[in-house]
This record gives C-alpha cells, sequence and structure tokens, in this order.
C-alpha cells in the first residue's frame, strides 16, 4: 500500500469530524425550514427534510433529538439573525425597515408563520416563547413611541406591516400596482413604512 493510499484511507481529525458536523446541521436547518415553510409543521416528514439536505435521517435525531428539536432549532436561529437586525442604537424605523428587508430576501421564515398561523393547531406544535416587548417599552420611554400606545399592539402592527409583502402578495398588486418582488415596490414600501413608523412618536416628535 502506498503513502498516498494510506493519507485518502485515513480517519478524519477532530477538526474535520467538527466541521463535518457543522456542514451536516447547516444542511438540515436549512432543509427543514424549506419543508415546515411548504408544508407546515405537521406535514413535514422527517425523511423528506433528510433527502433534501442530502444526509441521513438519523442525524435529525443525533443532532436535535427528533422533529420537534430541529423546530426549535429553526427558532434558536432566527433569533441569532433577530440579535443582528434589531439593533437597540437604531432609530426604531430603520430597525422595521431592516426587519422588511430581511424578509424580502428571504421568505421562508415568513412563510412558515403563515403555515402556522392558518392550517395547523397549536395543541399540535411545539410551543412558543411570548414577544419580548422590553425593548418596545424601553423605546416608549424615551420618546419613540406616543404614551397612549400599547407596546403589544405596536409589535403586532409593525409585524404585520413586515409580512404583508410575503402574506398579500396579490394585495400589493392590487392596491399598489406593482409586484411585490420588484425593486420599485420594495423601495417605496420601506420609505413608506420609515414614515409610517416615525409619526407613532406622536405630534410632539421631531
Amino acid at each position: 500500500m502506498t503513502d498516498a493510499t494510506r493519507r485518502s484511507r485515513r480517519s478524519p481529525g477532530p477538526g474535520e469530524r467538527k466541521l463535518d458536523a457543522e456542514r451536516s446541521r447547516h444542511l438540515l436547518l436549512d432543509a427543514a425550514l424549506q419543508e415546515f415553510s411548504a408544508k407546515g409543521y405537521a406535514g413535514a416528514r422527517v425523511q423528506d427534510i433528510a433527502d433534501r439536505a442530502g444526509v441521513n435521517k438519523q442525524l435529525i435525531n443525533y443532532y436535535f433529538g427528533g422533529k420537534e428539536g430541529l423546530y426549535h432549532a429553526i427558532g434558536r436561529r432566527w433569533l441569532e439573525r433577530e440579535a443582528e437586525i434589531n439593533d437597540p442604537a437604531l432609530p426604531l424605523d430603520a430597525v422595521v425597515v431592516r426587519y422588511l428587508r430581511n424578509t424580502l430576501d428571504d421568505t421562508l421564515g415568513t412563510r412558515l408563520d403563515i403555515w402556522r398561523g392558518l392550517t395547523e393547531d397549536d395543541g399540535e406544535l411545539p410551543p412558543i416563547e411570548r414577544e419580548d416587548l422590553s425593548d418596545l417599552e424601553r423605546r416608549q420611554a424615551a420618546g419613540e413611541l406616543a404614551g397612549d400606545l400599547d407596546p403589544a399592539a405596536v409589535m403586532l402592527a409593525m409585524m404585520a406591516m413586515v409580512a404583508a409583502p410575503v402574506a398579500m402578495p396579490l394585495a400589493v398588486r392590487r392596491v399598489f400596482g406593482l409586484d411585490p418582488s420588484s425593486p420599485e415596490f420594495q423601495e417605496r414600501y420601506a420609505e413608506q413604512l420609515r414614515r409610517i413608523v416615525r409619526h407613532l412618536a406622536g405630534p410632539a416628535a421631531d
């Protein structure tokens, strides 16, 4: 046996195994988000997720503890991404537009929320945590929101505005006369969201 053959048959080192595991986890998370957003939690099959990722379905149990663990892992990955989007140093209108840009660039998370809200029973799904309103409450105390507004209602309204181009593409075409994926609509809508959010501070806002 030649040295080259021995090298080709050697076991992967710890660093290579770690990279391979991270790659497999990443592939599974991407595949799961695509399957869940297309079929909902109940309709997505573990085998289909594994096939889409190109890995053995046993890895779902190994890395995530099963389908529910994979679903929660998608949620944790979103929270990591959200921490980058929701910069407390930025004004609220800029933060909302950053959420909008993220939604328009990657629609799968919003599509998954739509599935969950319209077609599935919450009793059959992994529980979700209540939304943290502390940042909006801080912003309200600083004058970015009028004092008579309920931060929970503001949060829900902003979520709806951000999701609208994905959730209601036909309405976008009827109302704006533009395709929601067009740069013209996206720039116009982003600017209007900025203005709407600025008005939430009330007439005393600069």
